[in-house]
Formats: C-alpha cells, sequence, structure tokens
C-alpha cells in the first residue's frame, strides 16, 4: 500500500524538490497534531520515509493508539531534504485518514462505555485500504466484524429478498446456510421486524442483526431474543445516538461510518534545517 501510494504521487518524480535543492541538505521533520486525537498510522509513515530514502533516521515516534494532545510531535525524522519533501504528503495522507478512524472510533466506544456493548466496524472501507482502515478502528478501541465475504455467514436483505421469491423465509434460509456452509462459521441473519426476529430464532441463528430499529423497537426485540443468539444493530448509528441504543441491552453496535464517514485528522509536517554541534548546516 505504501509503495503503491509514493508510486501515484512520484511517478514522475518531484520536479519542485529537485529544481530548488541540486545537492543534499540535511533537515529534520516533524508530523505535528493540531487538535486532540488517537494516533494511528505512525508504523505505515515510518515505512514511507524509508521506502523514499532509507538513510532517513527515525528520531522519535509516539505509539499507535495514544491519545494525544494538539501540537503532539507524533513522528520526527532526519534526512536528506529531498528525500523528507518527497515523503511528506504521502505519510500525512496516511496519519490524517487513519488518525481519523481511530479518532472517531474512540469516541463511539466512549460513548457506550457505561453498557457491555461492543463497537464493531464493517467492510463499508476505501478499495485497497482495509486492513489499514480496519487496524485503525482496532486502535481507537472497536472490534473487527468481517475482514471480507469469507470471514462468515451473513444472510442480508438481498440474499433474502431473492430467497423469499422461491418460498424460502428467514428460519430456513439459516438452516440452508448452516448445512452447506464450512464447519464452524457462525450464522448470523438481518431481520427488519419482530416476525424476521421470530423466524431467525426458529432458524437457531448464532446472531441477529437488527437493521435500522428504534431504539424502542429494539428493546422489544432484545426481550423476545431473551440470550437466545447474540444482538447487533446497525443503521444509521450516530454519536448521538449510540448510547440510546447500547442501553437496549444488544451485544454489538456496528457502525460503517467509522471508515467510510470519519472526517481526516488535522496534522501537518514542520520542516527545518538541521544544524550540527558546532551550528553548521549539515
Amino acid at each position: 500500500m505504501v509503495q503503491q501510494a509514493l508510486d501515484e504521487d512520484l511517478n514522475h518524480g518531484d520536479v519542485t524538490t529537485s529544481a530548488l535543492f541540486p545537492r543534499a541538505v540535511q533537515a529534520r521533520a516533524a508530523i505535528v497534531t493540531h487538535h486532540p486525537m488517537t494516533v494511528a498510522g505512525v508504523a505505515v509513515a515510518r515505512e514511507v520515509f524509508l521506502a523514499v530514502d532509507p538513510s532517513v533516521r527515525i528520531v522519535k515516534t509516539v505509539k499507535d493508539g495514544a491519545a494525544v494532545k494538539a501540537e503532539t510531535h507524533v513522528i520526527i525524522v532526519q534526512g536528506d531534504v529531498r528525500s523528507l519533501l518527497m515523503a511528506e504528503r504521502v505519510a500525512v495522507n496516511f496519519l490524517q485518514r487513519l488518525s481519523g478512524i481511530a479518532t472517531l472510533t474512540a469516541k463511539f466506544c466512549a460513548a457506550v462505555r457505561h453498557a457491555p456493548t461492543t463497537i464493531l466496524d464493517t467492510r463499508k472501507t476505501t478499495p485497497g485500504l482495509r486492513a489499514l482502515e480496519k487496524w485503525a478502528v482496532h486502535l481507537g478501541g472497536g472490534k473487527n466484524h468481517r475482514f471480507s465475504l469469507g470471514d462468515g455467514i451473513l444472510i442480508k436483505d438481498n440474499h433474502l429478498a431473492v430467497l423469499r421469491s422461491t418460498g424460502v423465509d428467514v428460519g430456513e434460509a439459516c438452516r440452508l446456510a448452516r448445512a452447506r456452509a464450512p464447519h464452524g462459521l457462525r450464522i448470523e441473519v438481518e431481520a427488519k421486524s419482530l416476525q424476521e426476529v421470530k423466524e431467525a430464532l426458529a432458524g437457531n441463528a448464532d446472531i441477529i442483526l437488527l437493521d435500522n430499529m428504534s431504539p424502542a423497537l429494539v428493546q422489544k426485540a432484545v426481550a423476545l431474543i431473551n440470550q437466545r443468539a447474540l444482538v447487533e444493530v446497525s443503521g444509521g448509528i450516530t454519536l448521538q445516538t449510540v448510547a440510546d441504543m447500547a442501553r437496549t441491552g444488544v451485544d454489538f453496535i456496528s457502525v460503517g461510518a467509522l471508515t467510510h464517514s470519519a472526517p481526516a485528522a488535522d496534522l501537518s509536517m514542520d520542516l527545518t534545517a538541521y544544524r550540527g554541534r558546532h551550528g553548521r548546516t549539515r
């Protein structure tokens, strides 16, 4: 992923830097936060600098997953100014994207900290960046749902819409999946009404996903399920509504916004010429 991002930015070189710095000038760069955040992507930024120039020295880093204040130096590097400038945008882009995800995840987790509810991500990720974005969710305190379609059985509304046209209800869909799926995978099924919850229970679903239900209806569904299956909710969950949903007693709340709508964190790189012990620019 790092190399692909660098190829995108440096496919034709850095003409500005090459024109201004025909020879090496030693410099020091610090990537700095501009608001409190949960940091994610320091390890990636480090790899960006080293991929551009293996001689770049990593002077200091904060730990990925750390909650930091504004004006924190999350990574300080030293080396040829040309290498630092060529790496700047890609390194900062990764940090902004991943720290934004981790920061939003941390806010969701804090909102439900008094309930026995786990915040989950979804597969609504940037194509090609899923592994990093789900890592950022983990750093923010959330848990990862499926990484791919092969990780678990999740019978959703579109599956059910086609199955119903052949006379198969939610319960029978669960039984079909259990009979034909690889051994050991849990069966999760989406339900949009209490009737579908009853059908899912009849099909011995392991997890029932309550989709786009109000907290009041979710509470009725939780009482109906009565611990016979794990309960997950999804659909339009926000920071303003997540605490109310957690109080219904559900086990999981999946939030697509963690990865598809997280605002980028605000970081930038400050660059200065590096002077040695005797005051000379090296």
